[in-house]
């Protein structure tokens, strides 16, 4: 079963133990690629992943734990296969990480993480962690105020994140979000926010959980005022250049999960988004998403986006801004 593959790697960092290093390098391939959103980085395999990313964590926050809310399994359009993770690394930072103060009270981080699976060992991963969420946490926060609200984003309403899952749903729940996001697209080059079709694809109560930085907006009112409005305001051009983007769907049951490294190319034209000025110049980003659909309509969206690597992308150092607030 594939899920067994990556459970290990759950088990040793929820908690973490003598043997943690050695059971996360385990689980991949010696020359996985491994791909962190920024300033993590890039690296080859578990060791790697242990000593550049999960030793100065632990280090500074000794009690660490990672939580999973939603876990799905699936295979992407061209027949890999896909383990996709979400929840929140937590537990009481001792000492600076990244130079984000420690701040004496438990602190609470999200994570979008994606494996690619074969013969048994992990050969890929992608993940986001939401690095801001801390900062704002620590009271250091470098970048404008979030038009949605900041929270402690909840996990799926229904307690069912953690499959299995209803296969008979996959393909429909799979249908559903592509066709979204296709309808998304046509918006604003081939009309007006009606060509959106929304309210075919939306609930009334939605929840679109957006990282720290943007927000949670609930409704589709909350969702184009607080993200949709400034984002095509800001990059007209979205979904034009998809020969430079690679996407990797899968989904279970009611749930979908996206990843890819960039999975959005477009150029910021436009002001509004975040306080971006509109610099004209061209972006990669990623934005690793998972979806729930009740009753064919998307209840519950979780989104991260890689805020940090964008800033770099227009040459705005964040985690220098961090330092001189620390």
């Amino acid at each position: 079963m594939t899920l067994s593959v990556t459970a290990p790697f759950s088990r040793a960092l929820y908690d973490v133990g003598p043997t943690s290093a050695a059971d996360v390098a385990a689980v991949f391939e010696p020359d996985a690629v491994v791909r962190l959103g920024h300033p993590l980085g890039d690296m080859v395999g578990g060791e790697a992943l242990w000593a550049q990313a999960y030793a100065p964590l632990i280090e500074a926050v000794p009690d660490i734990e990672r939580r999973v809310s939603i876990q799905i399994c699936g295979q992407d359009e061209d027949g890999a296969t896909w383990v996709g993770m979400a929840g929140i690394y937590t537990g009481t930072p001792t000492l600076h990480w990244m130079d984000i103060p420690p701040m004496g009270r438990v602190m609470h981080m999200r994570y979008h993480e994606f494996f690619r699976i074969v013969d048994g060992k992990v050969v890929e991963m992608q993940g986001i962690w939401d690095i801001p969420a801390w900062i704002k946490q620590a009271g250091v926060w470098p970048m404008g105020p979030s038009l949605g609200q900041e929270w402690n984003v909840p996990w799926p309403a229904t307690n069912d994140g953690i499959g299995p899952h209803d296969p008979e749903r996959t393909e429909a729940s799979r249908t559903i979000v592509i066709d979204m996001l296709m309808d998304m697209t046509r918006h604003p080059s081939q009309g007006g926010p009606e060509v959106m079709n929304l309210e075919k694809y939306w609930h009334s109560k939605m929840n679109w959980y957006g990282p720290a930085g943007i927000g949670t907006a609930r409704g589709i009112e909350q969702f184009r005022k607080f993200h949709q409005i400034p984002f095509l305001s800001a990059m007209p051009d979205r979904g034009q250049y998809e020969d430079e983007i690679k996407h990797h769907f899968m989904a279970e049951g009611d749930y979908v999960g996206v990843t890819g490294w960039p999975n959005m190319m477009q150029t910021i034209t436009g002001s509004g988004w975040m306080g971006i000025a509109p610099s004209g110049t061209k972006v990669a980003l990623r934005s690793l998403d998972f979806w729930r659909i009740e009753n064919g309509l998307i209840r519950e969206n979780w989104v991260l986006v890689d805020l940090l690597d964008l800033y770099r992308q227009l040459g705005v150092d964040v985690m220098h801004r961090m330092r001189e607030l620390a």
